[in-house]
């Protein structure tokens, strides 16, 4: 159909990539999802599962309240990802919101895509990863 419209293959396949680009990040946006499960500890631990990039940015931060947290709160990462610059952007500001609340955020089980990004990142955002933290490595056959 786009051909037909622009007449032109070559700008078809252009419009067909950036279109299926901007429908992957929509979709992707509406599947990030936080699991709060309370430890006996007092802790919460919010299992997050998706991509975190711009396009979930906003969803993710608006669903952490400090007010409605206990003390201590742990996000944990196994069953996502920290895709760009963006995200550490609303991860610094999250982790602020806590802070002047008195409570503590600590993230756990950031993969080393993620840790290299948080680091490259220096200044621009103060988070805690986990002590407890498990260290994978491939395995080599």
């Amino acid at each position: 159909m786009i051909t037909v419209f622009l007449h032109n293959l070559a700008l078809a396949v252009f419009a067909g990539v950036i279109l299926s680009a901007l429908v992957f990040a929509w979709e992707s946006a509406k599947h990030v999802r936080l699991n709060p499960q309370d430890r006996s500890d007092g802790v919460r631990v919010y299992g997050l599962q998706g991509l975190l990039f711009f396009g979930s940015v906003r969803e993710f931060t608006e669903r952490l309240s400090p007010a409605n947290d206990p003390d201590e709160v742990i996000i944990d990462f196994l069953d996502a990802r920290v895709c760009d610059y963006s995200s550490l952007e609303a991860l610094n500001p999250l982790t602020e919101r806590y802070k002047k609340a008195g409570k503590r955020v600590r993230l756990r089980h950031l993969s080393t895509e993620c840790q290299k990004l948080l680091h490259t990142a220096g200044p621009l955002i103060e988070v805690e990863v986990a002590e407890d933290d498990p260290h994978y490595t491939v395995a080599r056959i």
